[in-house]
């Protein structure tokens, strides 16, 4: 169990119902955070919930929405006592498009969910936080497609990219009022985002497997801890060597 104070403080996991968001929030949960999952759909949250245990609650929101995602905010301190920790991991993959050929409103979604997402996330948590005079913590799921390129994802790496600027301009910004911004860049983890992809991705790691969620887990445990107190403002890897090439 954690050796920090956690009792009166939620944690909001987005895109929490299955692969790294459900690792997190469980995760969070076995360590004592009172974990609101928050997903799209409200019965998957419900579903992880559930089985994580720990009082977690589900909400149902779309984050590239800002009045689903205040009311998300709001809920959680409503019902589940002051926000410590905000994880902003909703996140949707790309289909393969040229780039002379993709339509505006594939842009704008992936880029909604991605960026915009995270930016209401961290926007409506820092509200409460600073409100509450205590502090907290936010992060940001970025990928390595944050730090590299990849041809067949163009606006995912744009979102990306976009996320670690935001992060390190969030975190400049909200350091005096005691938050930290951190961001995770995981390369290809084992998730439903990949299914069908793995013998592709697979060899992109030098360590020579995919990444587990529960990996990309332990991080975020971490950096939410006060073990992590002096971290804020940058992006750690999970990646298996993916940008040692």
């Amino acid at each position: 169990m954690a050796q920090y104070d956690i009792a009166d403080r939620s944690a909001i996991v987005t895109g929490g119902a299955s692969g790294i968001g459900a690792a997190i929030a469980e995760r969070l949960a076995a360590e004592g955070w009172r974990v609101v999952v928050s997903d799209l759909k409200r019965s998957a949250a419900e579903e992880t919930a559930a089985r994580i245990g720990g009082g977690a609650c589900a909400f149902a929101a779309d984050v590239a929405d800002e009045s689903q995602v205040a009311a998300l905010v709001d809920f959680a301190v409503r019902e589940c006592g002051r926000l410590g920790a905000m994880v902003n991991n909703a996140g949707i993959g790309e289909d393969p498009s040229p780039i002379d050929e993709m339509k505006a409103e594939h842009w704008n979604r992936i880029i909604g969910v991605n960026l915009t997402g995270a930016f209401f996330g961290t926007k409506h948590a820092a509200r409460v936080m600073k409100a509450a005079g205590r502090g907290g913590v936010i992060v940001n799921m970025a990928s390595v497609l944050g730090l590299v390129g990849f041809k067949a994802a163009p606006a995912y790496t744009a979102a990306k990219h976009g996320l670690i600027g935001f992060t390190k301009a969030a975190a400049l910004e909200l350091a005096a009022a005691g938050i930290r911004v951190v961001a995770v860049s995981p390369a290809f983890i084992r998730t439903p985002l990949i299914a069908g992809l793995e013998e592709q991705v697979m060899p992109l790691h030098p360590i020579g497997r995919q990444g587990e969620p529960r990996e990309v887990a332990s991080l975020v445990e971490y950096l939410v801890s006060e073990e992590a107190g002096f971290l804020t403002g940058a992006t750690y890897l999970v990646d298996g060597g993916y940008t040692a090439q």
